[in-house]
Order: structure tokens, then C-alpha cells, then sequence
């Protein structure tokens, strides 16, 4: 199966650099021949979140031609995937664009949903040795609605011990431009998301979005919290070598 990855702010060259490598690894080992198209830009949600929406519907209509030729698409990021999806509410009903984006919408996928749901596999060979919990995401669970898919792949890790999280559902104040507007709410939220990860004992922190676990690592660093924060793609990657 042909793959175009998309591979969001967050995981390009500044940030999550080892979950879009190891996203791209773990694909072409499942089977899936993968291209990187290098047009590729922001996918507008910042703007669309902060009430821009003529200024994201360029960026939308530039990222649909970037990826129309795609078979597949394949992103890092549930919240980036969910705004693809988005698009089709930002065209007139029954334009060209709007039959654009649902041609887009529906051949998009957050990277655990396109493995479990479009690949049909739940173990993929990974091996990893730690005691880890797992942050569910916002946009990924309440609107892309990917739910159990993280969870099918990580109960079939070798050597990982999963505790669960509690209040796991609950978000960690980062929200885009939210947790520049409302720093103090953010604060506050992100303070309760570190104490319920530090009441598991986990070693690792474990999330499907960059996003929030930039946010939530960076207060676990302030904090000299030792959780490591890990994204999902880097490791279903290992192998145990690490």
C-alpha cells in the first residue's frame, strides 16, 4: 500500500524529529511504500482555532493539491489528522473544494487508527522494557475518534508494563493557542495532568500527539520529573535496543 506521510509541525525538523523517523521506519516494515511530499506545511488549525478561517482555507486548499495525488495519508498527530478532516466544513456544500476535502477526509489516518483499522494489525513485533502510562488526546479521542487502536498496539509490546492513567480522558492545558491566551488555566490543568502521571509510577509517558507532550514534558522537565516522554510511533519502532 502506497503511504503519504504527513508529518505536522510539531514532528518535523524542530521537535519530534525521532516520532516522524520512527513512524516512517515502522510503515515501510508493515508493508507500505512510503513518499514524504515536500510541500507540505502547517495544516491551518492555529488559525482556524483562533477564528482566521479565510486565511485557513488557503492553507487547506494548499495542503489538499499537495496530498491529492496520495493513496493513503498518514499523520503523527490526531489533532493535525482531525483538522484534514475538518476542511470539508470550510467550502460551500457541493463545491469542487468541498468534494476535494472529502476525498482528502476519507483517505486520511492518525498513524495507530491506519495500522489497526486499515493494515489489520495490532502486534507489530515491538519490544520495549519500561513501566509506561498513556495520555489520550483531546482531538484524537473526541473528535477523530481513535480510542482503543493506541491501546491494542501497546498490550502487544513485548517487556512493556501499561498502568493505566488517571483522568486519562482529561486534557493537559495545552489546546494550540489556548495555553498562550489563558496561560494561568493551562498552568493549572498541565499541574493536574504531571500529578495524576506521577501517581501511576510510570517511567514513560507515552501520547499519540507532539503537541501535548511537548506541553506536558516540558512541566514534567521543570518539575525534575525523571518521566520520559516518548510518542507512541517511537515505541512501536523498538526493537528492545533501547
Amino acid at each position: 500500500m502506497k503511504v503519504s506521510f504527513f508529518i505536522t509541525c510539531i514532528g518535523g525538523d524542530m521537535f519530534y524529529v525521532n516520532a516522524g523517523k520512527a513512524a516512517v521506519e515502522l510503515l515501510e516494515r508493515l508493508g507500505c511504500e512510503v513518499d514524504f511530499p515536500k510541500a507540505q506545511t502547517c495544516c491551518g488549525q492555529p488559525a482556524y482555532n483562533s477564528g482566521y478561517q479565510k486565511e485557513t482555507v488557503e492553507v487547506a486548499k494548499h495542503l489538499i493539491e499537495t496530498f491529492e495525488h496520495a493513496e493513503k495519508v498518514v499523520g503523527i498527530s490526531g489533532s493535525c489528522v482531525y483538522m484534514i478532516h475538518e476542511y470539508v466544513h470550510l467550502f460551500e456544500e457541493g463545491s469542487e473544494w468541498q468534494r476535494r476535502a472529502i476525498a482528502l477526509k476519507e483517505k486520511t489516518y492518525e498513524l495507530t487508527q491506519f495500522i489497526v483499522d486499515v493494515l489489520g494489525v495490532e502486534d507489530v513485533g515491538a519490544a520495549y522494557q519500561g513501566v509506561a502510562t498513556y495520555h489520550s488526546s483531546c482531538h484524537m479521542t473526541r473528535l477523530l475518534g481513535v480510542k482503543e487502536a493506541p491501546f491494542r498496539l501497546l498490550g502487544n509490546v513485548k517487556g512493556l508494563k501499561l498502568i493505566d492513567l488517571p483522568n486519562r480522558h482529561d486534557c493537559c492545558g495545552f489546546g494550540g493557542t489556548f495555553s498562550v491566551k489563558m496561560s494561568n488555566i493551562s498552568e493549572q490543568m498541565v499541574d493536574e495532568k504531571v500529578e495524576h502521571i506521577e501517581e501511576t509510577n510510570a517511567e514513560i509517558l507515552v501520547g499519540a500527539d507532539g503537541s501535548c507532550l511537548m506541553n506536558i514534558g516540558g512541566r514534567l522537565s521543570r518539575n525534575g520529573s525523571p518521566v520520559k516522554v516518548k510518542h507512541i510511533a517511537e515505541i512501536l519502532n523498538s526493537r528492545g535496543d533501547v
